[in-house]
């Protein structure tokens, strides 16, 4: 754990700090579940340039590793806090990027998220490695999913940068006009996107998860220019625990109007 942490995290038994709405604390802790307080990991990185020429369409396999040690870096160091805390799981994890300082290519990935224990049995929702838990879902979500039987495992998540190439001068001019597919796009950005989901499933069997709940696609083109793009995705792997409940929709009149 990084040591600018720990005065911070010494407060955790006498007060807790959360990002959570009063609805989704409302909601954990009517499941048993208690914050014990906001975890976060932080990794500022340079990432660099990888030639390719003009024509060529592949993955960038430098900066697909560099954007993904990045964000493993975060989240390496957010889960190093919650393990400290001795926390169940970090629920609603947020995973986000900024340009810092003057240079385009100077990223900061930050991840941060809330420590919860489960009161009645702390440890129970633990990964089997011993591991806090990990999830991007909201506290509302979290509650449903353990009542459909099942637990979150991991955050999980898949990068791909992929190099699309340049469309020649004479197929632009043909194409002035009309209404027709840019194959080099839709099979280059198929395949980055590809490569992304099978590398967050792999992720995902890794950690002993059976599934993957609440994915979702970003695309960024960092400084790299407009035909070198990452495909990113991400999702919380989840385990079954038990038997579902009953739910029983509930229906709400709003106030409001």
């Amino acid at each position: 754990m990084e040591p600018a942490a720990n005065e911070r995290l010494s407060h955790a038994g006498r007060i807790f700090t959360s990002d959570l709405s009063v609805n989704e604390f409302a909601l954990l802790h009517g499941a048993e579940f208690e914050p014990i307080d906001l975890v976060m990991g932080v990794s500022v990185y340079h990432v660099g340039f990888q030639f390719a020429g003009l024509r060529q369409q592949a993955e960038l396999q430098v900066l697909t590793e560099a954007t993904y040690r990045a964000r493993w870096n975060a989240m390496a160091r957010m889960q190093a806090e919650a393990d400290a805390l001795r926390a169940d799981g970090i629920v609603g994890v947020r995973l986000q990027w900024r340009h810092v300082g003057g240079e385009a290519n100077h990223l900061e990935f930050i991840a941060v998220g809330t420590a919860v224990r489960y009161v009645p049995e702390p440890g129970r929702f633990r990964r089997p490695n011993g591991q806090a838990f990990t999830s991007h879902l909201s506290g509302q979500d979290m509650v449903t999913l353990l009542r459909s039987g099942f637990a979150p495992v991991a955050f999980v998540m898949g990068n791909c940068v992929f190099h699309v190439a340049v469309q020649g001068f004479m197929q632009s001019m043909r194409q002035i006009g009309t209404n027709v597919e840019m194959p080099q796009w839709t099979q280059g950005n198929y395949q980055a996107r590809e490569l992304a989901m099978s590398r967050m499933q792999a992720e995902a069997e890794r950690d002993g998860g059976i599934g993957v709940t609440g994915v979702h696609f970003q695309i960024e083109s960092y400084a790299w220019g407009h035909h070198t793009v990452e495909f990113y995705a991400a999702g919380t792997a989840v385990r079954r625990t038990g038997e579902a409940e009953t739910i029983t929709p509930q229906f709400v009149l709003p106030m409001s109007d």
